[in-house]
């Protein structure tokens, strides 16, 4: 029998194109035809459905952007007193000051700083900057970084050349031919990659952009050959902290691993659910803003800066890093006793605040799609992704181990019996982008 939920998104699909407004939202990631698909209400990490089912949240709590978990208290009251002050007016609010200075004071290296509302049109920004510094054209770039034209068009060469940065099957229709060649992917540790691309591209090189950490620790000279060619071809360096950022400490992850960027760019948790990006730099690299056009209205709302201040504050002040890195290594731990004790092939990867696994065997996708079923049956929203915030606590993390205990030794009978596939419920999750029909 459908929920309210799936009854809910199914009309959804018909009326909004692709269904959801974010492809990681879409319940054909998760559970097709059976995830609740909308909440009613929230908060740290419980999440109550359409039809009032309750779960606790222990996947990816609103995509990285809850960091304190969903409707925390202190910033919620701070949003609360701007928005009884008025959230939009002629004139600008004084929090984008304030803001700018507290960034700066957490980045020493970083002199200027400009806003946006969201992680892919901060990169978009950060892109344009560099181009506009370096009168070039051509970004290497490794890593995730959005929807604009500028990234995908790395897929105008190949179909696959974005598939090895965490979403496979990305599709440059309707991005302009013309951008044909000026997106180079590089991977992560490889500096000869990148050396290839500054081969090939010769006094063309406007920026060189990367995420600071994601799955795998930089072997030794990484991150000193990348500084090195962003100096010698006179690149801009951006650091995409839009998913690291914040985890690991205040300010970005890059801090912890000796980059030099020239620009870096935050989003998801510097605000706690409330749209907010920045784009932070050195004022040689950031005073070429003035010289393109970069504009919009809704930069200039209130909500967002008032949001992004109680939330660093309060990350300071409470050692939330502490606690997302302690609460993400009991999960990796838990997940690998599990699979041990099991006999489940699985791979454990990512910082401990971002932590994800992978069940290897030719089944794969079937198996974490069987997973989610059989948590959401137990009462969590769960994936082979786990996003940590400063409302997890034991209890959460208890039960929910618990749980993937019990379920990985099912995994391993329907495995062994040959009957993954007829213990679903609906079909196999997706694994990336796919057009819906």
């Amino acid at each position: 029998m459908m929920g309210k939920g799936q009854k809910l998104y199914s009309l959804a699909k018909t009326i909004i194109p692709g269904g959801t407004q974010l492809l990681s939202k879409r319940p054909e990631m998760h559970l097709p035809d059976q995830w609740p698909s909308y909440y009613q209400k929230a908060k740290g990490v419980e999440v109550w459905d359409l039809d009032g089912a309750r779960y606790i949240d222990m996947s990816t709590n609103g995509i990285g952007a809850c960091i304190l978990g969903v409707g925390d208290p202190e910033v919620d009251a701070a949003v609360c007193d701007v928005i009884a002050a008025g959230t939009m007016s002629t004139l600008n609010c004084p929090e984008e000051p304030e803001l700018a200075e507290l960034l700066c004071e957490l980045h020493p290296w970083a002199d200027m700083v400009r806003f946006a509302r969201g992680g892919g049109e901060a990169m978009a920004v950060a892109v344009r900057i560099a181009r506009a510094y370096t009168h070039r054209d051509v970004i290497a770039f490794c890593g995730y970084h959005g929807w604009h034209d500028w990234y995908l068009s790395a897929n105008l060469a190949a179909e696959s050349a974005l598939d090895g940065h965490l979403l496979p099957g990305l599709d440059p229709m309707g991005v302009p031919r013309g951008l044909l060649g000026t997106a180079l992917p590089f991977r992560y540790n490889h500096i000869e990659e990148l050396q290839a691309i500054v081969e090939c591209n010769p006094n063309k090189l406007a920026a060189i952009v990367m995420e600071p950490i994601r799955d795998h620790q930089p072997t030794p000279g990484f991150i000193e050959g990348v500084h090195d060619i962003a100096v010698k071809t006179g690149a801009v360096l951006i650091i995409d902290e839009v998913s690291a950022g914040f985890r690991l400490n205040t300010g970005g992850a890059h801090l912890l691993y000796g980059f030099q960027p020239d620009v870096a760019v935050f989003a998801k948790a510097v605000s706690n659910g409330y749209p907010m990006a920045a784009i932070i730099g050195r004022k040689s690299v950031m005073n070429a803003a003035q010289a393109t056009f970069i504009s919009s209205t809704y930069w200039t709302e209130r909500i967002g800066p008032a949001a992004a201040l109680a939330t660093i504050r309060k990350h300071r002040k409470d050692s939330v890093a502490k606690h997302l890195i302690m609460t993400g290594e009991r999960i990796q731990k838990g997940w690998r006793q599990s699979s041990l004790r099991a006999g489940l092939p699985l791979e454990v990867g990512g910082i401990p605040p971002l932590s994800h696994f992978l069940i290897q065997g030719n089944q794969s996708q079937e198996a974490h799609t069987l997973f989610t079923q059989l948590m959401l049956e137990r009462g969590f929203l769960a994936g082979k992704g786990f996003y940590a915030t400063f409302a997890h606590d034991d209890e959460h993390i208890e039960t929910y181990l618990n749980a993937v205990d019990d379920i990985f030794d099912v995994l391993v009978e329907a495995i062994d019996h040959g009957n993954l596939s007829e213990r679903l419920k609906g079909p196999v999750a997706h694994s990336g982008f796919w057009r819906l029909t």
